[in-house]
């Protein structure tokens, strides 16, 4: 997932803010969309793929908004006061608009005007808006000075200069006391990528999770598959190949997760979450099944907790390695046993020293897990050669 993020700057050349804007690619220098479905992305990325906080610290950040978000026809699902609310050049002003600023500025909003121009419906604005966004290559100095004389009469407002795309203009900016500063002369959007699970994903890991669990909640299970159409297709599907032929008639999921059983289920989930994080990649999802294999074998073998569990301790592992970020930020939207998360995060425990064995053996270490290694890739091999994981 991507955001661009381009800091605003104030009198004294610190970072005060940052403008978060939408980008479709790890290519892409510029916004290829300023619709509400690249508003939506923007702020479901930056909230719940991101965090805000990792984002952009204690610093305000501002978000590119359209009339469905101002209005209210679209939901705006965060606390008024965490963003500044941008104001779109193209955004039709009328009664309607003008009315919603002022609710929202009233609940504790805070908005800006981005690219203000002066004309009679921006004006309409000003005393319900906080920062006004001023181009400082939309005109002539003396079109900016009345510019900046009109929305100071106003004193809440607070002038950010933008577009400021050489120092003369920085220095001009500054001699016009803005407050803020923002162009290509300071800094150029950067575009900042992390890796997350989309819900369907954290579905997956959940029934994982749930499904190695020593008493399985069916009911709980059941609800989860019901919810991911593409792994409930499978499971159905699942129900005839295990019958060897044999017709199977089946009357709901539940029936069809009791047919087939906890461990074919399981196995199914783990297969195409991993196969979906692993991109296509055959030996990506390989070692990562092998891994989680190889931690159930030996558990099993040494007798320090229930194969399932190791099981899921070794593929919570693999998935936060190819999610590349810290695998406690996975292990916390999970519902693990202390024991479990342990072992992932920190190493502890029991499950903690099998996995560190495997991981180590993994990566060509001294530890003595051949046969383990020849067990878990015959499985994982018998496995991946089922058809249709995705």
């Amino acid at each position: 997932m991507h955001i661009g993020r381009q800091a605003l700057y104030d009198a004294q050349g610190h970072v005060a803010a940052y403008e978060l804007l939408f980008r479709d690619s790890p290519h892409a220098m510029e916004a290829a969309a300023r619709d509400s479905a690249a508003t939506s992305q923007v702020i479901v990325e930056a909230f719940t793929a991101f965090g805000i906080e990792e984002l952009v610290g204690d610093k305000r950040c501002f978000i590119n908004l359209t009339r469905e978000f101002l209005v209210g026809e679209l939901p705006l699902p965060f606390e008024p006061g965490a963003v500044g609310l941008e104001i779109l050049p193209e955004v039709d002003i009328d009664d309607e608009l003008v009315a919603a600023a002022a609710a929202l500025t009233e609940s504790g909003h805070r908005l800006a005007i981005d690219g203000y121009t002066g004309d009679p419906a921006g004006a309409r604005l000003l005393p319900h808006v906080h920062y006004v966004k001023i181009d400082m290559l939309a005109g002539d100095r003396q079109r900016i000075r009345g510019l900046i004389d009109q929305c100071r009469r106003i004193p809440r407002i607070r002038l950010i200069a933008q577009r400021i795309e050489t120092p003369e203009l920085l220095d001009l900016a500054v001699r016009h006391d803005f407050q803020l500063f923002q162009g290509h002369a300071l800094s150029r959007p950067h575009l900042v990528t992390t890796q997350a699970l989309n819900p369907t994903r954290l579905a997956r890991v959940r029934l994982l999770t749930e499904l190695a669990a020593e008493d399985v909640d069916l009911d709980r299970a059941v609800a989860t598959i019901e919810r991911d159409p593409a792994l409930a297709v499978r499971i159905l599907r699942g129900v005839n190949a295990a019958s060897h032929g044999l017709k199977q008639p089946v009357s709901s999921i539940f029936q069809a997760v009791v047919l087939l059983g906890v461990p074919q289920v399981r196995q199914w989930a783990t297969l195409m979450m991993v196969a979906d994080l692993a991109d296509g990649d055959e030996s990506v999802l390989t070692d990562a099944v092998v891994r989680a294999r190889m931690c159930q074998t030996v558990a099993e073998r040494r007798g320090a907790g229930a194969g399932p569990t190791a099981f899921t301790v070794g593929l919570l592992s693999a998935i936060g390695d190819l999610l590349g970020g810290p695998v406690g930020t996975l292990t916390d939207q999970l519902p693990l046993t202390p024991e479990v998360a342990e072992a992932v995060v920190h190493g502890t425990g029991d499950l903690g020293d099998v996995l560190r064995d495997v991981r180590t053996y993994q990566r060509g270490g001294p530890a003595d897990l051949h046969g383990d290694l020849l067990a878990a890739l015959s499985w994982t091999n018998g496995s991946l050669s089922e058809p249709s994981l995705q």
